[in-house]
């Protein structure tokens, strides 16, 4: 396996998710929302009711950002913002009915997306990719154990 340059799998990932987002982009362009307005309202779907700090977690953007996209979202109907209840300084961001109704359309077209880019691959393929998506994950997930025995060692050997 290729681990540095154009053919290694940072490259490949990158280049694949890059080119998803652009197809589904074209695709979703007809529904009047941008790709970060798209993002946001599949993350708050997940995420339940979450703060726009959690929001800017899960997007890796800074909470300024999220700020004016949900200000955005808001203004056009996609959103809207509620107070905690627990905590009235909290704002918590929810779908609005015509984003809740979008979410199947949203949903058919990333089917048709993912069709087209995992075409001339069995079943048996594409559960292999899968899975072998979701290890990285959850290899990349856990906190790195490799990079904290060093300054175990380090510690010991004082």
């Amino acid at each position: 396996m290729t681990t540095h340059g154009p053919d290694s799998i940072g490259f490949l990932l990158h280049d694949a998710t890059r080119l998803l987002r652009k197809r589904f982009e074209r695709s979703a362009s007809g529904l009047g929302l941008s790709s970060a307005q798209w993002r946001l309202l599949v993350s708050v779907k997940r995420l339940g009711e979450p703060t726009q700090a959690q929001i800017a977690e899960r997007l890796e953007i800074e909470p300024i950002s999220v700020s004016r996209l949900v200000d955005r979202m808001e203004a056009a109907g996609w959103v809207e913002r509620l107070q905690d209840e627990a905590d009235r300084r909290i704002r918590r961001v929810r779908p609005t009915e015509r984003s809740r109704a979008m979410f199947d359309d949203l949903r058919t077209l990333a089917t048709e997306v993912y069709d087209v880019a995992l075409a001339g691959l069995s079943p048996d393929e594409r559960a292999a990719l899968l899975h072998a998506l979701a290890t990285m994950i959850a290899n990349l997930a856990e906190p790195d154990a490799e990079a904290d025995a060093p300054a175990a060692r380090q510690g010991e050997d004082a």
